[in-house]
């Protein structure tokens, strides 16, 4: 006879497959959808601020979305200009690169005891196989790109949509979860909501902060385009300890490149390590706290699990859901499993 927890997580477990499996079915639809659910949240309190001011509700949600849309178009352009930069510095690295591949065959070669034939012969299947693997791969990153771009233009419409027909939506949200008041639901949407808003804006400015230094130090060491890196490791170290590694390999590689000299290598991975270990203990804590943040073992977990299930844009939204979820909780029982379970 099993006891009655165990019941309890066996009852649950079809619940949990039937809903992962409506995940991974219903991605192409639920993903515009939960991405325009976190704008709207991040959007809720200027356009209410705007409403309160005597702004009509569709200005108001429009004036709020266009200086949104405004600052996320002019860090795409600043990235972008980055990245054209580094791609007209990309000729002298690649012949460098060769130049350091050829050494490194010609010893591997000499080591393995490879004549000069069976080295060619060897670059040669490489060679077209990548290429043939890159062939079958571009039409259909092709038409995943274009899919991924239509989605991405009915976001805005979302967002526009939640916001005006916000009201119907926590009804309808009330009707769902019968068992709180009206007023308790409110008062835990709005207290979710201005913690969410809150959280967001601090951890802008903890990516503006970290971006900002690792530019810096990039910029110290000489390494080309110092500003794209540094950026593209400030955001992806949203990912606990393992996003600053990705972020940190590309610029290491360039430093090694570049310089005839492991100083400017070992220096990179220095500058990284630095500033992270200054994010996690000063800059974190300072700027954000701890309310809406999750232990690293289930912030992992969480990435993994979106990765497998919605790819990319998994990694990116399951996180921050799984967080507003924790407060949730927290706010009707701060002593919930799952609210312990999550705690950092």
């Amino acid at each position: 006879m099993l006891a009655s927890p165990w019941k309890n997580v066996l009852n649950l477990t079809p619940g949990v497959f039937f809903l992962l499996a409506l995940l991974y079915v219903g991605q192409k639809l639920l993903i515009p959808l939960c991405f325009a659910l976190l704008i709207s949240l991040i959007l809720f309190p200027s356009t209410r601020w705007l409403e309160n001011r005597g702004w009509p509700k569709i200005l108001s949600i429009l004036c709020s979305l266009s200086i949104l849309m405004l600052l996320f178009a002019g860090l795409i352009i600043l990235l972008i200009q980055q990245f054209g930069q580094f791609l007209n510095r990309w000729p002298k690295m690649q012949l460098k690169l060769e130049s350091s591949i050829s050494e490194l065959s010609h010893d591997a070669s000499t080591l393995l005891g490879f004549t000069d034939l069976e080295k060619q012969e060897w670059i040669n299947s490489m060679i077209t196989n990548f290429t043939e693997y890159l062939l079958n791969w571009l039409p259909q990153s092709l038409y995943q790109t274009t899919i991924s771009l239509v989605l991405i233009l009915l976001v805005p419409f979302y967002v526009i949509l939640m916001l005006y027909y916000r009201s119907m939506l926590v009804k309808a949200l009330h009707q769902i979860i019968k068992q709180w008041s009206f007023e308790d639901l409110k008062e835990i949407l709005d207290d979710s909501i201005h913690t969410y808003f809150s959280f967001i804006k601090g951890m802008a400015l903890v990516y503006l902060i970290v971006g900002v230094l690792n530019s810096v130090g990039l910029a110290l060491l000489g390494i080309p385009n110092a500003i794209l890196f540094g950026f593209i490791a400030s955001i992806l170290t949203f990912i606990p300890y393992v996003g600053i590694t990705i972020g940190a390999l590309v610029p290491t590689a360039i430093a090694w490149l570049l310089y005839d000299s492991l100083i400017y290598p070992l220096g990179v991975i220095a500058v990284f390590t630095f500033v992270q270990v200054l994010e996690a203990n000063v800059i974190f804590p300072i700027v954000v706290g701890h309310r809406l943040k999750i232990n690293a073992l289930a912030a992992i977990v969480v990435i993994v699990m979106g990765g497998l299930l919605w790819g990319a844009s998994g990694m990116v939204l399951f996180l921050p859901f799984v967080a507003i979820f924790k407060l949730v909780m927290e706010k009707v029982n701060d002593q919930h499993p799952v609210a312990t379970l999550l705690q950092p």
